[in-house]
């Protein structure tokens, strides 16, 4: 088992898996457990602490696997409970922990639960968030997630039925008691069986008006968000969960939040609530987002995500605990995003991982980051598997409202697909994720960038962030170290400090393709310091120019 002490995961890195585009032990285009089991000895070498693991759930697979049908099984997909148990067993043999998804802001409608709801067994009628409609239509006029109304109508039950995501995904009803003991005998559950912590799917979700009042008008359809996100019983929730399923666990329990703000993450994350360890919060991968939305994207402007991230390093900085990420299953390739991935592929991924890495936080590595794998630039709206993806194109384009060449460009640039390409292990067929055909297309670029040749170069991005983390791992000031901004103003480059117990750490990166001259306070840089890590060869001394991409981190005593 892994060692545990008070806040072990304020200096640990998590490593997030998406079981269909890890690896395929079978051969059937799919990755499985086996295949996670088979990789360990890879993720032991990274140096990561903690494996979050998507869903593996029984699904119809609307929503790649976020829409479940019983949440205390494995689907057969993915292999069975026994491999699950094995999986379990070979990371705490190697010191690392085991977070699970959980999903429970809503199921699939195919769920029992939902079954017995609309058919108006006693038990689980209230389950789910049924209304009469209005006016010969739905309660609201909320549009969901995945485009459309956020309402069905049910023939048998003769009401409408919410869903904030896809109509295969209806939302439960948590101002019913019995749902949330439901909630919490399927996280116990997994406790029970040796999880070590959870990531909580969009959970600030779950509180909503109880009156569900019409959202302003957006298009078609209103927008839920005021009455839908951080409702009204939100801390009594989550403070309820804490008590009944986490309290005196050693776990880690992470919530994934759109729209939660630094303030009330200070209230979700203060020990003294008991609620959440930390959120998951989208204001900075929100800042591309054009006029209309995420497939409109917009350049990155480097000052206003300092400001945001530097806002929120700020605002948790003595009595909450921020979440660390760039990636995961829902974002585009990093390194594609704000970075070069072309002629400066290493140099950005590394720059831009070290500026995240050395923040006060938790980091969190999504499945190929490491390598700095790039989106896969698919061009043809047939190569696409998203459910949001194919139904932004269904409704924008096959409608006239954006012309075809904008929106693939969107969508090209912005697609969750990017981060769900297959991982990347050798230049061979398929890039060695499976023998079979994979369920969506590998990036044809694995024949340069995979994790083969990248563990075979010490320059690689690979043990560039296998590096930063053990820094953390050394260096209390990063873990603990207070954070403040640095050349706030400057569009190229970002920089602040962390201080701790007398050490004072400076983070210089240079996120251009320039030459770059630094101009910091004289208080800052001082003569005693040691060059901690930089991921150029030769690196000058603070506060020398930083070249393309350049990141350097400095130790002053």
């Amino acid at each position: 088992m892994p060692e545990s002490s008070a806040d072990w995961w304020k200096s640990s890195v998590v490593y997030q898996i998406y079981p269909s585009s890890f690896s395929d032990s079978d051969g059937d285009g799919v990755g499985d457990l086996p295949g996670i089991i088979g990789k360990l000895d890879y993720l032991k070498l990274l140096g990561v602490d903690v494996v979050w693991l998507s869903p593996v759930y029984p699904s119809p697979w609307d929503d790649n696997g976020y829409d479940i049908s019983d949440h205390t099984a494995i689907d057969p997909r993915f292999g069975t409970l026994e491999d699950w148990d094995r999986l379990r067993d070979g990371l705490h043999e190697r010191g690392m922990r085991l977070v699970m998804d959980l999903v429970v802001n809503h199921t699939s409608d195919r769920h029992p639960w939902f079954t017995a709801s609309r058919e108006g067994d006693p038990d689980r009628r209230d389950f789910y968030v049924w209304r009469p409609g209005r006016d010969g239509g739905p309660p609201n006029n909320w549009g969901s997630v995945f485009s459309g109304p956020a309402w069905t109508y049910d023939e048998g039950r003769g009401e409408y039925y919410l869903h904030l995501f896809s109509p295969s995904q209806p939302d439960l009803d948590w101002e019913n008691p019995k749902v949330r003991a439901a909630v919490h005998e399927i996280a116990l559950w997994w406790l029970a069986r040796g999880a070590d912590g959870f990531r909580m799917d969009v959970i600030n979700f779950v509180s909503k008006n109880p009156k569900l009042p019409d959202g302003p008008r957006t298009g078609d359809y209103g927008d839920f968000a005021e009455h839908a996100i951080n409702g009204p019983r939100m801390h009594e929730f989550l403070h309820e969960m804490h008590e009944t399923v986490f309290a005196g666990r050693d776990v880690l329990t992470v919530g994934e939040m759109p729209g939660v703000s630094v303030e009330q993450a200070r209230i979700h994350t203060n020990p003294v609530n008991r609620e959440l360890d930390m959120v998951f919060q989208f204001e900075h991968v929100d800042l591309d987002h054009g006029p209309g939305g995420k497939f409109d994207p917009r350049p990155l402007d480097l000052v206003r995500l300092k400001a945001s991230l530097n806002r929120w390093q700020t605002g948790l900085n003595d009595r909450g605990w921020n979440s660390l990420y760039w990636n995961n299953h829902d974002q585009p390739r990093v390194v594609s995003r704000f970075g070069d991935d072309g002629r400066y592929r290493v140099e950005s991924a590394t720059a831009i991982a070290t500026t995240l890495h050395m923040m006060q936080g938790t980091p969190y590595v999504y499945q190929g980051e490491e390598l700095g794998m790039t989106n896969a630039h698919l061009d043809d709206i047939a190569d696409y598997r998203d459910l949001e993806t194919l139904n932004y194109h269904r409704t924008m384009v096959e409608s006239g409202r954006v012309d075809a060449a904008t929106a693939m460009a969107g969508i090209a640039r912005m697609s969750r697909d990017n981060a769900r390409t297959p991982m990347q292990w050798t230049a061979g067929e398929n890039a060695g994720f499976t023998t079979g055909t994979p369920w969506i297309g590998v990036n044809p670029n694995h024949t340069r960038i995979n994790a083969e040749a990248a563990v075979a170069d010490q320059g690689s991005v690979f043990h560039h962030y296998r590096r930063l983390i053990a820094l953390r791992k050394k260096h209390q000031v990063i873990a603990h170290g207070r954070f403040a901004p640095l050349l706030e103003e400057d569009p190229r480059v970002y920089a602040y400090t962390r201080a701790y117990n007398g050490q004072v750490l400076l983070v210089l990166a240079n996120w251009s393709d320039h030459t770059v001259k630094v101009d910091l306070p004289e208080d800052v840089a001082g003569p005693d310091s040691t060059l901690l890590i930089g991921n150029l060869p030769d690196p000058g001394p603070a506060p020398a120019p930083l070249r393309p991409w350049e990141a350097r981190v400095h130790l002053f005593h």
